[in-house]
């Protein structure tokens, strides 16, 4: 069943249907569409848009004017586990999660995989598919898998200028 549950939110939010959003915080302005699942623990900045079907864990942190494309996947947990090895099921007090930024007016296109404990810079542009495995620096556009820089975002000195 899908619901918002103790949710910090600021205003002129917009949420699509049958997202599940627990325990986060959610700037000012943002469009999150439908089928998307944000656990506890997430901050989304304000001016944020994230497109149907994306999966954000906890400990992810998505500052101001992000835009993430729909289907995106964000994890936390480097070697995730059912069980521990005497068989017991794994609860929150037994695995390392990894937190996971996404700097101000970044871009995650459609499908991408963002591994956990990665930093993705101001103004970078993840292409659509990609398998992020280590940080994005600012301004710089990657794609592929893993996701490789293949140039400098276009138009950088116009975001350069903005951050002044």
């Amino acid at each position: 069943m899908a619901g918002i549950k103790n949710v910090k939110m600021g205003k002129s939010v917009r949420i699509g249907e049958s997202s599940d959003i627990y325990g986060c915080e959610i700037g000012d302005n943002c469009v999150i569409g439908g089928l998307v699942y944000i656990e506890p623990d997430v901050k989304i900045g304000k001016n944020c848009k994230i497109k149907a079907g994306t999966f954000i864990p906890q400990y992810i942190t998505i500052e101001d004017d992000v835009f993430i494309g729909p289907n995106v996947t964000f994890t936390n947990d480097k070697l995730p586990r059912a069980a521990n090895p005497d068989g017991s099921l794994k609860g929150n007090d037994n695995w390392t999660p990894l937190k996971t930024l996404v700097k101000r007016g970044a871009t995650i296109g459609a499908g991408c995989v963002i591994l956990p404990g990665i930093t993705i810079g101001k103004c970078a542009i993840v292409g659509a598919g990609a398998v992020v495995t280590k940080d994005v620096p600012d301004y710089k556009m990657v794609y592929g898998n893993p996701a490789r820089i293949v140039s400098d975002v276009p138009d950088k000195e116009k975001y350069i200028k903005g951050d002044q």
